[in-house]
Order: structure tokens, then sequence, then C-alpha cells
């Protein structure tokens, strides 16, 4: 099942995307699921972060370089 979301663009952002879109020889509507995606795919990141925060804390991690520094 597939739903249709109509939104507005200025036109500005619309002839970025018409470029981006030439350039890349995709169509529009792919670019911004796309797009759509990532956002999705940071934002479930920030949340699982925020999460495991108080734990790594815990063990130590107070940064990324820390986890980084053990685990690469």
């Amino acid at each position: 099942m597939s739903t249709t979301l109509t939104i507005r663009l200025d036109d500005k952002l619309d002839a970025e995307l018409t470029r981006l879109a030439k350039e890349t020889h995709r169509t529009k509507s792919d670019l911004v699921r796309g797009f759509i995606r990532q956002q999705m795919a940071r934002a479930e990141l920030r949340r699982t972060q925020a999460l495991l925060r108080p734990y790594a804390e815990r063990a130590g991690y107070l940064t990324d370089e820390d986890f980084f520094h053990d685990f690469s």
C-alpha cells in the first residue's frame, strides 16, 4: 500500500530539488522519500542514544570518542 503526500515547496527549493533530480537521474519523489528515510533514521538514532546514554555514562563512556576508542 502507498500513500500520497502533498507538500508545498518554495520556488528556490523546487529548483534545487529539480536540479538534483536531473543530476542524479532520479525522480523528485524518490529523492524526497530518501530524505525522509534519512531523517527518520537520524531521529531513531538520537532516540536510541538518549535511552542508552545513562548506561554508557555509568560504564565510563562520556563521549563518542571514549566509546570508539575502545571498540574501533
